[in-house]
């Protein structure tokens, strides 16, 4: 029998109170999916309220309609099914910025609910017979101080970390020589054999004669790459840095919000490393559709992600198979929201890898309890229509 969608629910939850610093675990936006006495659920990594409305809005026009729309009631029996849908909410929510973001919970969660009904892990349902373990760098923000990020970097070495990422904070935002003492206390706490990583966090906007002058202590610290110096639409930016790097790589993708995106980086930014949020880009399928380009044209690709381990896994699947994707990245400074959503953890190994669930569908089981905890009681209304309420999450 086909596998009808009979409810979605999208719960926002949050932290009490809203730092005004760059981490995205201090709220989410979790999507469950039901059908046939089955559960799937997903993540958005975006703002909430905003792709709540996108869900629920009244229609504009004919490709300016609430996405509920195009995916109520929808028969889903294969990955084919999640395609069909995607294609008419692309088509649905064509004019409407925040479509992707939006649908990529939804989407996500689809994956879970499919993988969950045929007894396989999503990597399974994409086509891999196989997986492979990934190093996983642990990702956080610069220190105030290059004490600080020293210490920071001998910490994540302690808890079994051998890559260490660090970006935003103070970085980009002062002078070169700011940024270089940076970098070369994250050298000397991460030690001489570490992968080191950075994050400009788009500090340069489009310029890069901004950009250019922090590669000489990139080199000589021995970074990897060098992520976002600029903001992901600046191609040519990113191309001009990019033939001035000798060893060092750039880095950059999480902000694509559709397959193009994230292609335009790769054939005309000249990228390095491609990193993908499943949250972000419409899903699974189209991360794995980057992934697949990104191999093609020599291009590592590498996930991002920086809330939950539900979303973790999900940024997992589209490269799980992919030996010469190794790196991944994996938050260690996750606010109390995000530790308490999931009561699995995808933890480091005796050789400091992580690997995806082999479990059916995303392997991560949500903490309700958690949902209950954190729930920010929402209600959209125009006139006497509520258009949207905070669902329980224990019925």
């Amino acid at each position: 029998m086909p596998m009808r969608i009979e409810s979605i629910d999208f719960f926002y939850v949050s932290m009490p109170q809203i730092e005004d610093i760059a981490d995205g675990s201090q709220d989410a936006l979790l999507v469950r999916v039901r059908a046939d006495g089955l559960t799937g659920w997903g993540e958005c990594e975006a703002s909430p309220l905003v792709c709540i409305a996108n869900w629920v809005c009244p229609m504009s026009h004919e490709i300016c309609k609430p996405l509920n729309q195009a995916v109520a009631n929808q028969v889903v029996d294969g990955p084919e099914d999640i395609a069909r849908i995607a294609r008419r909410v692309a088509r649905d929510g064509l004019d409407i910025a925040q479509t992707d973001h939006t649908f990529s919970g939804v989407e996500i969660a689809l994956w879970d609910l499919l993988g969950n009904k045929h007894g396989k892990p999503v990597y399974e349902l994409l086509g891999y017979d196989r997986v492979y373990p990934k190093t996983p760098y642990a990702s956080q923000l610069f220190g105030d101080t290059p004490d600080q990020t020293r210490q920071k970097a001998r910490a994540s070495v302690r808890q079994g970390f051998k890559a260490v990422k660090f970006g935003w904070g103070p970085y980009g935002l002062g002078d070169v020589e700011a940024d270089r003492l940076q970098v070369e206390a994250a050298r000397e706490g991460l030690g001489p054999e570490g992968i080191l990583l950075v994050d400009a966090g788009t500090a340069w906007g489009d310029d890069p004669r901004k950009a250019l002058p922090r590669l000489e202590a990139l080199e000589e610290h021995r970074a990897t790459w060098l992520e976002e110096p600029f903001v992901g639409e600046a191609l040519e930016a990113h191309a001009e840095l990019a033939a001035h790097c000798r060893k060092v790589r750039l880095a950059g993708g999480e902000g694509a919000r559709n397959i193009h995106m994230a292609r335009h980086l790769i054939d005309y930014g000249k990228v390095g490393f491609i990193q993908i949020d499943t949250g972000r880009i419409g899903g699974i399928g189209p991360s794995k559709k980057v992934c697949d380009h990104a191999r093609a044209h020599g291009v590592t690709y590498v996930n991002h992600t920086f809330t939950t381990h539900l979303a973790l896994s999900a940024s997992l699947q589209p490269f799980s198979g992919v030996e010469d994707s190794w790196l991944c990245e994996y938050p260690v400074e996750p606010k109390a929201l995000a530790v308490e959503l999931n009561h699995d953890e995808l933890a480091l190994n005796d050789a400091g890898q992580i690997q995806v669930p082999a479990r059916p569908g995303l392997g991560v089981e949500v903490n309700l309890g958690a949902i209950e905890k954190y729930l920010v009681e929402t209600q959209i209304k125009i006139g006497d229509r509520v258009l949207y309420r905070s669902p329980d999450p224990n019925s």
